[in-house]
């Protein structure tokens, strides 16, 4: 069975469901887009200040924050570790070629 097969409120009901998961994922990348224009800025200061790309108790802190949320949000508490997780090591990847190019006299 396909979508033109089914039920006209049916389909009806999955395009409107469909509209707002397409509006969520929007919303989700530009919040991540300025999560990262923070993060950038985090990391030119760290590279000024000759500190280090990662802080493992801030990211220690920060899961068991985000693990609390996602209870609170009735979402999988492991889960969210997982994507905080990714997102960090992402940032933390960024600070390291932010201080590189910092100690190389490059500018972004």
């Amino acid at each position: 069975m396909t979508t033109s097969d089914i039920d006209e409120s049916v389909r009806a009901e999955l395009n409107r469901l469909r509209e707002s998961i397409d509006n969520i994922d929007a919303a989700v990348v530009h919040m991540l887009a300025e999560r990262f224009k923070c993060t950038q800025q985090v990391g030119h200061l760290k590279a000024e200040h000759r500190l280090p790309p990662a802080d493992p108790a801030r990211e220690s802190r920060q899961i068991t924050r985000l693990r609390q949320l996602a209870e609170n949000a009735k979402l999988d508490p492991a889960f969210a570790e997982k994507l905080l997780n990714f997102i960090v090591a992402e940032v933390i990847r960024h600070h390291e070629r932010i201080a590189e190019e910092s100690a190389n006299g490059e500018t972004a």
